[in-house]
């Protein structure tokens, strides 16, 4: 896995060629238990790199689309998975615990639903008030600008663009670590405003 712009925070990443992005995962060790983020299949490399950083406790999915390796790493490490709240019904796996708008797993992670994804109430985390990490909605196809899913796939764009606002009146915001694509490293709340302005 490779170290991102904190010391805590891990990634391990899956190229998709049909979209020539990356799908991204983040682990962020902590010492009260390590939270996993949407997180696809570990190699032996990062299955083992994983295990000598204290293994996992916690994985959160953003969205239906992003079960990826959850139950087979739940499986493997004993980790409780949360889920988003308005899939319950029909979330194609099982969840302990089902997340919404202002809920807080763990100590310094922020739960944000957002609207006009491809499935409902999707899932945003703020960490420490600094590091936001999306799921589908808020993309990255190039180095340093934010997209949105794009169209076609997009449930209700109005509604999209309306959570894309909220997140980016929040103050503070620095990184933007996105589930496909690019992270943002330096001015997240800039490219947020940015990305807004563009749709707007």
């Amino acid at each position: 896995m490779k170290v991102l712009h904190r010391d805590d925070l891990f990634c391990w990443s899956e190229f998709d060629e049909q979209r020539n992005l990356d799908f991204n995962s983040l682990l962020w060790v902590r010492e009260a238990g390590n939270v996993l983020i949407d997180p696809l299949p570990l190699s032996a490399h990062d299955a083992q790199h994983l295990q000598q950083l204290g293994g996992a406790k916690t994985i959160i999915i953003t969205n239906s689309d992003h079960t990826r390796a959850a139950e087979e790493i739940a499986l493997t490490t004993g980790a409780t998975i949360y889920g988003p709240r308005q899939e319950q019904g029909n979330f194609p796996i099982a969840c302990e615990h089902w997340l919404q708008q202002g809920d807080e797993p763990v100590p310094g992670l922020v739960i944000y639903e957002v609207n006009g994804s491809k499935t409902v109430g999707e899932l945003c985390l703020l960490l420490e008030g600094e590091t936001l990490i999306t799921g589908d909605l808020i993309r990255c196809h190039k180095g340093g600008q934010l997209c949105l899913l794009p169209d076609a796939k997009l449930g209700d764009k109005g509604a999209a663009i309306q959570s894309l606002t909220e997140l980016a009146a929040l103050n503070g915001i620095k990184t933007v670590i996105v589930g496909d694509g690019w992270p943002v490293f330096k001015d997240g709340h800039e490219a947020l405003q940015d990305l807004l302005t563009s749709l707007t």
